[in-house]
C-alpha cells in the first residue's frame, strides 16, 4: 500500500460515515407512520444513528472506541431508564391536571424534579470514567454531540410533520 491509498482510505471514511447518517436521517423521515413497523425499530434506528453522529463528531480512535462504547452504553441504558420511568408519570397525568388536587399537582411536580436530579446523578456517576477514557475536549464534545443529535433528530421530525401539512407541533 502507497501513501497516497492510505491518506485516500483515511479521508474516504469520515465522507461515507456522513452519507450514511444522513441517508439513515432521510430514510427514518421519510416513511409515513407505521410504515416501519413497532416503535422498538424506529428506537433502533435512532439509537444507531446517535451512535454513527458521536463516532464522527467525536473522531474516536479503535482504543478508544473498545472502551469508550461498552461505557457510554451503561450510561444511556440508566438515562434511558430514568426517561421512560419519567414519561411515564407525566403520560398518566396529561389532560388530568385541571381535574387533580393541588397536592396531587405539587406530587407530580415534585416527582419530576426528582427523576431530573436522578439523571444529574448519572451524569455525575458516568463523567469521571468518560474522563478516565477520553480526553477533556473529547468528553465536552460528546455532551455537545448529544444535544446536537437531539436537536437534529427533533427538526427532522418537526420538518416532515410541516412536509405533511401538521402544525409543527
Amino acid at each position: 500500500m502507497n501513501y497516497n491509498t492510505i491518506k485516500m482510505k483515511k479521508l474516504l471514511a469520515p465522507i461515507l460515515l456522513s452519507l450514511l447518517l444522513i441517508f439513515s436521517f432521510q430514510a427514518l423521515v421519510a416513511q409515513p407512520p407505521g410504515a416501519r413497523g413497532d416503535r422498538g425499530e424506529k428506537m433502533k434506528d435512532i439509537e444507531s444513528m446517535k451512535i454513527a453522529f458521536i463516532t464522527k463528531r467525536l473522531s474516536l480512535s479503535p482504543e478508544e472506541a473498545k472502551t469508550f462504547w461498552p461505557v457510554y452504553d451503561g450510561f444511556s441504558s440508566e438515562i434511558r431508564s430514568i426517561r421512560e420511568a419519567r414519561f411515564s408519570k407525566l403520560k398518566e397525568a396529561k389532560g388530568e391536571l385541571d381535574n387533580m388536587s393541588d397536592n396531587d399537582v405539587d406530587k407530580l411536580i415534585e416527582d419530576d424534579i426528582a427523576f431530573r436530579q436522578q439523571e444529574v446523578d448519572v451524569l455525575k456517576k458516568y463523567n469521571p470514567r468518560f474522563k478516565q477514557i477520553l480526553p477533556i475536549k473529547k468528553v465536552a464534545k460528546l455532551y455537545k454531540a448529544e444535544e446536537d443529535f437531539k436537536r437534529e433528530l427533533l427538526d427532522k421530525i418537526r420538518d416532515r410533520k410541516m412536509q405533511k401539512g401538521g402544525d409543527g407541533r
